[in-house]
């Protein structure tokens, strides 16, 4: 497991952890902003995350393909490019 993994794990780890959190917290009838504060705190987390699993992703999987040739290095830059478009919409 590359690093960018083991550090998205970890955040996916808390993530969890803050999932049910947030369940106790309806469970419990909490005020509706401090939830909603919560749910913004883990998607952010979410897309921490994600950003570790593609910074390890480029720097060993797309580097790789790069080094073995032109056409397997262009696949692996049009993946990145279709997660990039998917990320901004």
């Amino acid at each position: 497991m590359n690093q960018g993994k083991e550090t998205a794990l970890n955040k996916l780890k808390t993530v969890r952890g803050q999932v049910d959190g947030i369940i106790r917290m309806i469970e419990d009838d909490r005020y509706c902003v401090d939830i909603s504060t919560q749910i913004l705190s883990i998607i952010g987390l979410l897309k921490k995350a994600n950003i570790d699993v593609l910074n390890g992703h480029i720097r060993s999987c797309v580097a790789d393909a790069i080094l073995q040739g032109e056409d397997q290095g262009d696949a692996k830059i049009e993946e990145i490019i279709n997660i990039i478009d998917k990320y901004i919409k």
